[in-house]
């Protein structure tokens, strides 16, 4: 069982930035798929950023140009870096690990607001 712990999130104001940091309880070398994804009340979970263990990279158009993902093997940590925030971007992220199972962290909120 691997658990995950996100981080990095509050309040910012449009244009600011933000890191999340997802921290893995256990290696994450062996992690196919490493993810974040944002859950508005209301709307189903979307798929915001993924990278695969082979260091491909795939994102939501929304979001293209402006957030990173990577990784930190050493760390077990996967990061999204967070730029250029838009009001619509306002969610809960989520982190995703999959390596065959599915985990997933508790969630970090996000709010841009001026």
């Amino acid at each position: 069982q691997v658990q995950l712990v996100e981080s990095g999130g509050g309040l910012v104001q449009p244009g600011e930035s933000l890191r999340l940091p997802c921290v893995a309880s256990a290696s994450i070398l062996s992690m196919e798929i490493m993810g974040w994804y944002r859950h508005v009340p209301g709307k189903q979970r979307d798929m915001v950023a993924i990278i695969t263990n082979d260091g491909h990279t795939n994102y939501a158009d929304s979001v293209k140009g402006r957030f990173t993902i990577s990784r930190d093997n050493a760390k077990n940590t996967v990061y999204l870096q967070m730029n250029s925030l838009k009001p619509e971007d306002t969610a809960v992220y989520f982190c995703l690990l999959n390596n065959g199972q599915s985990y997933w962290g508790q969630g970090t909120q996000v709010t841009v607001s001026s």
